[in-house]
This record gives structure tokens, sequence and C-alpha cells, in this order.
């Protein structure tokens, strides 16, 4: 790390939310209670997102921090949960250097010009804080009102940056991408580890501005082969990880549909591994390896059941992970559009009451 991108000594006092039940959790010490989470709890299911985002396009709404302020408290307020996560997009980074991308609603986001090529590829410089000021100004909002609970700060991972990037939107197959990463891999390799300097980048201006952990996500790398995964990713989503690592806050690693890649995610150096809902938590564990918290993994669609079902599911994970070092409680993925507010809200109090010491 360059000394420039060094941690300012502030990072590495005391802060309020230092010994929060989620980040004792993600240190593998004992907590109060299981502490809870959930991905995309800010937005989506809340009616007064919707409000607050009404008129507003989604790119336009994660650079206006008084709005990205709002949102993410929302969720902290109504559920209780242990902690905030940033609301933003994984394709803000791209934008901020100058990507022309939309995030167009029911589809996702839309690369108008995809990188295909080393030409496209000189296109996607370096990201400097001054790309993303309101971000530093958003999080610096939020650490104020949040006081002792953790913000965490997030970014997409490499393989799933570009993927969109090559594809030009969202993809079920991955043709194209998988064409670059077998036909030219010194292209791909060059590109994701640009992908990791500005994901890096964009982690660390989180971080500086008073994030108390952060998680990279993988949304795609369930697509790919185990072998394929060591090969074409592990070293880009590696250096991410190295990046950010002289900070000290915990990392999170992610992905969807990544059981058979549990072991190799875990070699890349996070300290917590997201578990989808695949894979039962004691068996993630054991493929994870020694050493790491888990965050997971209740089924997302679970939500959708009666009261006792719920319970009954969630029950079964607490379970999965009652021998393990750390664990946080968390959906296997995202919370869906149309899930129910109040089911959330009575998860989070049934994980704290069942698990309270």
């Amino acid at each position: 790390m360059s000394q420039e991108h060094r941690p300012p000594g502030r990072q590495t006092a005391k802060t309020p939310a230092s010994d929060s039940a989620f980040l004792r959790a993600c240190r593998r010490e004992d907590v109060p209670h299981t502490p809870v989470w959930f991905m995309r709890q800010a937005g989506r299911s809340l009616p007064e997102y919707l409000k607050a985002r009404e008129g507003v396009p989604m790119l336009e709404s994660c650079m206006r921090p008084e709005l990205v302020k709002e949102i993410t408290l929302q969720p902290v307020r109504r559920h209780g949960v242990d902690a905030a996560i940033y609301f933003s997009d994984i394709v803000v980074p791209l934008k901020a250097i100058g990507v022309d991308l939309d995030i167009k609603p029911g589809v996702g986001p839309v690369i108008a010009e995809p990188v295909r090529t080393r030409a496209d590829l000189d296109r996607l410089r370096p990201l400097t804080p001054d790309d993303v000021r309101y971000v530093t100004e958003a999080v610096g909002l939020l650490t104020d009102e949040l006081g002792a609970t953790p913000l965490i700060g997030f970014a997409g991972a490499p393989f799933t940056l570009a993927s969109y990037l090559i594809e030009g939107g969202p993809s079920r197959t991955y043709e194209r991408t998988k064409a670059m990463m077998y036909g030219d891999p010194e292209l791909w390799a060059d590109l994701v580890d640009r992908l990791a300097v500005i994901t890096g980048a964009f982690l660390r201006v989180q971080i500086e501005a008073g994030a108390s952990a952060v998680q990279l996500f993988d949304s795609w790398a369930g697509a790919l082969a185990p072998e394929d995964y060591r090969r074409y990713v592990l070293p880009a989503s590696a250096k991410v990880f190295a990046e950010v690592a002289p900070y000290g806050v915990p990392r999170i690693h992610f992905g969807v549909g990544t059981g058979e890649l549990l072991g190799l995610m875990g070699e890349a150096g996070a300290d917590l591994a997201g578990v989808d809902w695949r894979v039962p938590l004691d068996e993630a564990a054991r493929r994870v390896g020694p050493g790491k918290a888990l965050q997971g993994n209740l089924d997302p669609t679970v939500l959708f059941a009666p009261r006792p079902a719920v319970e009954e599911k969630a029950r079964a994970v607490l379970d999965a992970a009652a021998g393990l070092e750390g664990h946080i409680f968390n959906l296997g993925h995202g919370v869906m559009p149309s899930t129910d507010p109040d089911a959330l809200t009575r998860l989070v109090e049934f994980v704290h009451e069942r698990s309270a010491r």
C-alpha cells in the first residue's frame, strides 16, 4: 500500500461501535446475542424507502448524501438490526470514473459501451477520493447518527464488475465473460486487476470516512468452476482484501451459489465468509477452514412463509452455527422486494431472544 493510502491514525482508535455485538462476532469474540443484519435491508421492501426514492433514479439517489443517510438508517430504526449497510450500488465506482452506464428498473446495470478489447480497457482510469466525495460526506453523516451501531461499507468484486462490463448488463450464461477469460487470459487478467485497484480505492474511501467493516459482493462467482475461480478470479479478489488489510476493519466475502468455492474464497483473505442458503453453516465452516467467522444463511424466500415456519428455519440456522467461533445471522442473499417488513422485524427479535447469552 502506498504511503498516501496508509490508514489514518483515527482508524485505530476505539470507536463507539467497536464493542458492538456485530464487531465482536466479526472478531470471533463472545457476544451477548447473535447479531443480525440483512443484505439489501436498505431499501426495496420498505414503504418509507419507496417514498424517499420517489422520482429519483437509482444512481442519482446514491449520490445524494442526505438521501443515502436516510435510506441507510431506515432499517436500523424499523428492524433494530445490529449493523447498517451503506446504501449504494456496486456499479457506483464505475460510474464515478466515467463509465457510461445506467441502472434500468427491472433490468439492472446497463453499460453503453462494453469492455471487450484492450482499447476498451484503457477507458478504466483509477478512482480517486475526489470522484466520490458524496460517499465521504454520506458516511460521515451516518457515523455521526449511528453512534454505537456499526456501518458496513461495500463494493462489487472484480469478477462481478467485469461480467457487467463485458456483457453490457446482467447475464445468465456469461458467455462473453468466459470467452475473454479462456480466449484472452492476458486481457482478462489486466481487466480484473484494474478493477481490483478501483474496488480497493472505493473501499478505502468508505473506511477512511468511518465504515466499521466492509463486504465484497461477488454476486456472480457461482457461475465458475473451482479451477477457473482459482486461476482467473482469486488473485484479483485477494488483491482487494490486501488493499484494505492495513486498516484492521473486518472484511466479509460473499457470493451466490458458491458452495463449491467456499474453500477458495476463504483463501482470498477475508475475515468472514458469507454463506448462501444452499450449504448448512456447520458444513460451510468445514469447507472454509478455521480462523474465520461465518455470516448467513436463511433462504430469503422463507420470509414469505407463516411465522412458525420462519422461526423453525431460523432456529435451524442458529443450531447449525452453535459450534462456530463467530456467527452473524443474515439471509443467504438479499431481501426480496415484496418481503413483508414486519417479517424482518419479527425475525430480528426472534434471533436476539433465541441466542441471548
